[in-house]
């Protein structure tokens, strides 16, 4: 830590959003002081994603630098449902749903952060054993006025839309975790940053020293609208296998493409340029730098092995249309024939609900034998060898059928 910090400063801070504040950040680094750095998720999926790895990837490098990372599992606060960036109230999970979502996460953080230097912490912890007097303490030292100025309750109070009272306790519990912790420093999303500085402000009333937050971009989902969300269906998840995983990410739109250039492979500006120039010369496919970009990515959070192996995949279903390389799925011997669209869908794992199946096929995404599927309560009559296409990155076999 003795070497040049304005240095090391300038390396944190690449891809970052904000350094709240950074000179805060370049004092404590300068007194050589192995810092606390906190980054929460709440078990709301059973995945982990491309997204998460935007901030997972910087936390790496102050693992790197011998500071102490805690990756907080939000067992308590996912019983609430995280407000951010919600125009209705969330709902909350079952116990049974949060712990069946916790199961691989230490797994799937693994790929990146170290293990043997990852602390996990549930806030649970302490959350649970707050009683009345102290939930009564706690509040006591936010007022309502600071908590409706967060821009999404903000926004709901201005369009009429209810805003539930336990919501209103998120922040502040998400906040007080820091307490609970010290942290030093706290990592979120830019959707995050009240919470982040709720959390700052929270430890000053406890007599703590405030924590230092660094917000990292939001990374898109697959749509390019929405950011990445497993609920939304737009996501990459850390433990899909890694063809599916680089099938997803061909199927991103061209200017999706530089996006994810430069939030998860940080690639300089001035290289996309050149490579937007090459695409607008017609020097290059664009279809050539997504298959590094998409190589790149497999092979930085899965392995090289499977990069290669989901690119010669990829190759051989999507440019030589071998389907002799597509998903097989073998149906139970029970399963309908004919069969509604959308169960055929679910049984192939496809889909996880009706409503994506009726988004899908009324777009024209879904094709069984290269024929298009038009109609939502349409029945097939499916056999072995089948071919069903949905989207443009998911390509299914169906195989002999189980006993």
């Amino acid at each position: 830590m003795k070497k040049d910090v304005e240095a090391i400063v300038k390396e944190l801070e690449q891809g970052t959003v904000q350094i709240i504040p950074k000179q805060e950040l370049i004092d404590k680094l300068k007194e050589g002081k192995k810092l606390t750095i906190k980054f929460g998720a709440d078990p709301t999926a059973p995945d982990l994603h491309l997204g998460h790895t935007v901030v997972l990837s910087k936390l790496k490098q102050f693992q790197d630098l011998g500071h102490d990372i805690i990756f907080l599992i939000g067992d308590f606060t996912a019983r609430i449902g995280d407000p951010s960036g919600k125009s209705k109230t969330r709902p909350p999970l079952s116990e049974e749903q949060i712990k069946e979502n916790t199961k691989t996460y230490f797994e799937q953080v693994s790929k990146i952060l170290d293990p043997k230097k990852i602390k996990i912490r549930y806030n649970s912890e302490w959350l649970d054993k707050l009683i009345s007097k102290d939930l009564i303490a706690l509040c006591s030292k936010i007022t309502v006025a600071r908590l409706i100025e967060r821009e999404d309750f903000a926004k709901r109070l201005a369009e009429n839309q209810p805003i539930s009272f336990h919501e209103l306790l998120y922040p502040i519990f998400q906040a007080y975790d820091s307490v609970a912790l010290n942290a030093d420093v706290e990592f979120g999303g830019t959707d995050q940053t009240f919470n982040l500085l709720t959390g700052r402000f929270l430890q000053e009333q406890f007599g703590q020293e405030p924590q230092i937050v660094i917000t990292m971009p939001l990374l898109e989902g697959l749509d390019g609208k929405q950011k990445m969300s497993k609920s939304l269906g737009n996501a990459v998840g850390l433990n899909e296998p890694a063809d599916q995983a680089y099938g997803k990410l061909m199927s991103i739109s061209d200017d999706l493409m530089w996006r994810y250039m430069k939030v998860l492979l940080h690639t300089p500006d001035e290289e996309i340029s050149m490579a937007q120039e090459r695409v607008a010369a017609g020097n290059i496919n664009p279809m050539e730098i997504k298959k590094d970009l998409a190589h790149i990515i497999i092979e930085k959070f899965w392995s090289k092995k499977e990069a290669d192996e989901a690119q010669k995949t990829f190759e051989a279903l999507f440019q030589q249309r071998d389907y002799s390389k597509a998903d097989e799925i073998k149906l139970p011997k029970t399963t309908d024939n004919p069969i509604w669209i959308v169960d055929l869908l679910k049984a192939l794992g496809a889909i996880t609900s009706s409503s994506e199946a009726k988004r899908l096929i009324e777009s024209g995404a879904v094709t069984v034998d290269e024929k298009p599927v038009s109609d939502f309560k349409a029945t097939i009559s499916w056999k072995p060898g089948m071919i069903i296409k949905v989207g443009k990155h998911r390509i299914y076999k169906i195989g002999q059928c189980n006993t």
